[in-house]
């Protein structure tokens, strides 16, 4: 059953569905100047395993494609074999396999699927900062879905990386090394392949910022506890990320019982769940399992969303993050962290009201919060809100969502620099093929577009104004950690203020009053 729903998958235009390898052989040579006076071909970089050619127009050059690693099923990744010629890095690399959704309409049946995309400024230059994507969703996506060009054009070079999903990604069994954490490791594979290369796209090694939305910062709460991490990368921006977050009973599906924890399992319990589904499977060890098709793992009901959450009690994770964080233990690195103010809507909507329900939101209030049920109705009245689906909205936006952000920034701000903010533009367009007629709000992921380029989202003036700030915050953050500059509104570090992000009032609020986090203490 998905417990995650985000969905930067489509927020591009050159969105494909190609399940190809993505970066293949070109017999041609590489092209290189020396002797002959010409000009080095902009499009092809040499990296550590072989060469490859990209496309460079006026404004970028752009790599896709690029293998990064391989992996046998529910292995550790290890780094790409070199390659003699010149690899085409004109096409994104093969998806990983995902059965898409009633959103995102994709699916891939392919294992070699660890490739990666570099987004550049056009003009030659060194010393570049580094911006590496990971993409939300934990059971579907790819990194070519995220158009880079936008952040590119301030200055910095961007890295999206595929990495395996689902059950492909966080399956647990007796026997297996590091249950539960493949995705993860896919993720500080990619960090170390941008270690050793991004010099020659004219990065920075030194300077890497991890940036991802929803459970690509879920995963980067992962990445800033995992000992293996540890100078992979120097700052960290998380976006609408479920690291802190616990689920009350029917709040992400009806009838789901309360979860502590929304993105952390132990390790046993994914080697038990593991179990239950291989008999599903009909296999009774890890080698039928390994054998079986792509396609018959797919095509059982809710294994690619069973298995989103990453596991702790192993190599890769010894302790859940957020007990990690909140014990002060993870890696000292500056953070820009922040989530939008309607969080929860895009959920209510999905499981009520595109299905043409209307949540019971007093009962849904008693499900959730049994005895402290008449103390939330009171303060949360439903004639207070157009419906009883904002209502609801509402209440989980505030219990789970900014009392979990509010909390992770407040713990990092301990020990690093922290830069929160709230995305709040209420009137945000809605990228994803869903009906417009709900009130959405500032719904889950709705800065994407503000970030990344998207030729299916029009913005009106003043949010293309807000869209320039923020990337104008993201890169200035990546560039030095600091997200401030000149020409922008004054962002403090925490505990002075959380910035709110909205056309024409870009300003510091404060943020535990606006989601009445001292009632949810």
């Amino acid at each position: 059953m998905r417990t995650l729903l985000t969905l930067a998958v489509l927020l591009t235009a050159c969105a494909t569905t190609d399940t190809g390898p993505g970066a293949r052989s070109d017999p041609a040579a590489v092209t290189t100047s020396a002797g002959t006076g010409a000009r080095p071909d902009p499009a092809v970089v040499m990296t550590d395993a072989g060469a490859v050619r990209g496309a460079a127009t006026g404004r970028h050059r752009l790599f896709q494609g690029i293998r990064y690693a391989t992996a046998a099923r529910w292995d550790a990744p290890r780094p790409a074999p070199a390659w003699r010629g010149v690899k085409d890095a004109t096409r994104p690399g093969a998806m990983c396999p995902q059965v898409g959704s009633v959103y995102a309409p994709i699916r891939s049946e392919t294992e070699d699927c660890l490739f990666l995309n570099v987004t550049t400024p056009a003009k030659a230059a060194t010393g570049r900062p580094v911006m590496v994507w990971v993409h939300g969703d934990g059971a579907l996506g790819a990194g070519h879905f995220s158009d880079a060009r936008k952040p590119a054009d301030r200055g910095v070079v961007v890295v999206t990386i595929n990495y395996r999903l689902g059950v492909f990604s966080g399956f647990g069994h007796p026997g297996l090394r590091d249950s539960g954490t493949y995705g993860l490791q896919d993720q500080l594979e990619a960090l170390r392949w941008v270690r050793r290369n991004a010099a020659a796209f004219g990065g920075d090694p030194r300077n890497v910022t991890v940036f991802g939305v929803s459970y690509g910062a879920l995963a980067i709460g992962g990445l800033l506890t995992a000992p293996a991490a540890k100078g992979l990368f120097d700052r960290a921006i998380m976006q609408s990320g479920e690291t802190m977050m616990d689920m009350p009973a029917g709040s992400m599906v009806p009838g789901l019982p309360a979860q502590p924890s929304f993105a952390w399992r132990s390790e046993a319990e994914v080697i038990a769940m593991g179990e239950h589904f291989a008999g599903q499977l009909g296999c009774s060890d890890l080698a039928c399992l390994r054998r079986l098709p792509v396609r018959k793992i797919l095509d059982v009901p809710q294994i690619m969303n069973a298995f989103q959450s990453y596991a702790y009690g192993n190599g890769v994770l010894p302790d859940s993050p957020a007990t990690a964080i909140r014990e002060g233990r993870f890696h000292r690195v500056p953070v820009l962290a922040g989530a939008t103010r309607d969080e929860h809507s895009l959920f209510v909507a999905m499981n009520y009201d595109m299905q043409g329900k209307t949540p019971d939101y007093s009962a849904l209030v008693r499900e959730a919060f049994g005895k402290k049920a008449p103390h939330i109705l009171r303060k949360y009245p439903v004639n207070r809100y157009k419906s009883p689906s904002l209502a609801w909205s509402a209440v989980l936006t505030d219990r789970m969502w900014a009392r979990a952000t509010h909390e992770q920034n407040t713990l990092l701000a301990q020990h690093v620099p922290v830069y929160g903010y709230e995305f709040a533009d209420r009137k945000a367009p809605m990228f994803l093929p869903l009906e417009a007629g709900f009130a959405w709000g500032a719904y889950h992921a709705a800065d994407l577009p503000y970030l990344f380029e998207d030729g299916k989202v029009t913005l009106a003036a003043g949010q293309r104004k807000l869209s320039g700030q923020m990337i104008g915050y993201w890169t200035n953050f990546a560039r030095g950690g600091d997200p401030n500059g000149p020409g922008l509104p004054s962002w403090p570090r925490l505990p002075d203020g959380t910035l709110s992000l909205e056309p024409g009032a870009v300003r510091p609020v404060d943020y535990a009053a606006r989601h009445q986090l001292s009632f949810w203490k």
